[in-house]
């Protein structure tokens, strides 16, 4: 029976066919897209030769994320939003075609490279928060922090299989097909969606105005279950993000070895996916900020861990650790984003969540290169991690709420103690 209790909740996917659906259709598209990832990177490698425009792209896709994240959740919270999702899938899916069609020209424009980029980047910012509304709509409250924990698993999931199955593909019959299969793996995408009900917010829809933006932010920043959750996830990324570390670290430690680099990203997916499949306790988390605030510490103080160990084995436990607390934190921002949110506001918070929690861990890369250059990469790790400990506990102790915040009936439509 208790280990019944430890695995995965399922119940979201057998009582809801609509879930269940959008689930499965998810975790497809969610595969083609981490192959696309792995391709664009190829890409640009093989034309320039160079880190730093890899690490471009991923600046590219960021900034028009936040921008277009921000005033997105807006047209999310005044529109049909399954009705969205079809539209911004099926440009999604033009895209992945727009990469296949250059990919198959024998293109070797970076610029058109970092173009399709920042438009992947702009579309998703919406397309994101808007998938992130139907989970209230489809299922019983006290589901969600079930279904958020499913989403997770798909999504680390398609970060194992996906990129591995770019290199077998990659190396079979190129570039370009890696980009098709992406196109077409947008169907699922669009099925599972298609099938879905109409998703109109509840009550009178929202201004399409800066108003409403404001409206938005103001309400995420007076509700402090809100204010923490985002808090809470700025601290452990912004301050302890370390992959841009990886290559350098992977030099000093390991020899350089692609074959070790490999290794280090997928440890974090593998303690994601792992955390997913052992997720069965978070429908039992009666509060889950300070819940957030326990696994963003446990994020940083593994990140700590990385920068001090110097095995291999030791490194990738401790990356694993890290993946796993992550899962955790992300599944417990998601649940409370979603339920202490009235479903008028729902698209709004949802935008502002996925900012948060896409577009900063770019910044976390970027500040933990930035420490790496005038240090060492060992010490950014572990000073970055250090931080995140000591940043969840600031949060801890100034936002009191926060910690003691519950899941209640009526929590989404209050903004709840400042």
């Amino acid at each position: 029976m208790r280990g019944h209790r430890l695995l995965a909740d399922i119940r979201p996917l057998r009582e809801s066919p609509e879930y269940r659906r959008l689930w499965f259709s998810s975790a497809l598209s969610s595969i083609g897209g981490q192959m696309t990832t792995f391709a664009v990177a190829l890409q640009v490698f093989d034309i320039s030769g160079s880190s730093a425009a890899v690490g471009a792209v991923g600046l590219a896709s960021a900034v028009p994320a936040i921008i277009v994240g921000l005033a997105g959740g807006v047209l999310i919270d005044s529109t049909d939003r399954r009705r969205l999702v079809l539209v911004t899938s099926t440009v999604l899916a033009l895209v992945s075609a727009a990469y296949a069609a250059q990919a198959f020209a024998g293109s070797t424009a970076l610029w058109l490279l970092y173009v399709l980029a920042a438009a992947n980047g702009a579309v998703s910012a919406v397309n994101g928060p808007a998938r992130r509304t139907f989970m209230p709509r489809l299922l019983r409250r006290e589901l969600v922090p079930a279904a958020a924990a499913l989403m997770m698993f798909s999504g680390y999931f398609a970060m194992i299989v996906g990129p591995a199955l770019a290199g077998v593909i990659a190396a079979a019959a190129g570039l370009k097909v890696c980009y098709l299969v992406d196109a077409v793996s947008y169907g699922a995408a669009l099925y599972g969606v298609f099938r879905l009900p109409p998703m109109r917010p509840d009550g009178t829809a929202s201004r399409r105005s800066v108003a409403a933006v404001v409206e938005g932010l103001t309400f995420v920043v007076r509700n402090t279950a809100l204010r923490g959750a985002m808090l809470a996830d700025l601290s452990a990324t912004v301050l302890a993000m370390p992959v841009a570390l990886f290559p350098a670290i992977n030099a000093d430690r390991f020899g350089g070895s692609p074959r070790t680099l490999g290794l280090l990203g997928t440890a974090i997916a593998v303690g994601g996916l792992l955390g997913s499949m052992l997720s069965g306790p978070v429908r039992s988390v009666a509060r889950p900020g300070r819940a957030m605030l326990i696994t963003g510490a446990v994020w940083g103080a593994a990140v700590a861990g990385f920068g001090a160990v110097h095995g291999l084995a030791a490194s990738l436990a401790l990356l694993a650790v890290a993946g796993a607390a992550d899962m955790l934190c992300v599944v417990f921002r998601s649940t409370i984003v979603q339920l202490a949110t009235p479903d008028t506001m729902r698209g709004r918070t949802s935008s502002a969540e996925y900012v948060v929690g896409a577009a900063f861990p770019q910044v976390g890369n970027f500040r933990a290169g930035l420490i790496a250059t005038v240090s060492t990469p060992q010490i950014s790790a572990v000073a970055g991690g250090l931080a995140a400990v000591v940043g969840a506990g600031l949060i801890a102790a100034k936002l009191p709420a926060f910690v003691a915040y519950r899941h209640t009936a009526g929590a989404a439509s209050s903004p709840g103690p400042t």
